[in-house]
């Protein structure tokens, strides 16, 4: 049996939206530069507890490894 559906919550559309105040391209440019989301393993994450938490990290360990090159060479 299928459950039937109230046609009033079915259709959340309005019949017509108003876009006269809308700016055309507003978001063009930031969708044109694409994302930059990653998803890490839920035993990395519960390392981090935010965005900023990664990021120092990372930012450490970019350092080390920048440190570690220069070493390297002679």
């Amino acid at each position: 049996m299928k459950k039937e559906q109230d046609s009033e919550t079915d259709n959340d559309m309005q019949d017509e939206y108003d876009f006269s105040a809308g700016v055309r391209g507003k978001y063009a440019a930031r969708y044109a530069q694409g994302t930059n989301v990653v998803v890490l393993d839920p035993d990395v994450a519960k390392m981090f507890p935010d965005s900023e938490s990664v990021n120092k990290a990372l930012r450490a360990l970019a350092e080390i490894a920048q440190r570690q090159s220069e070493k390297a060479r002679p």
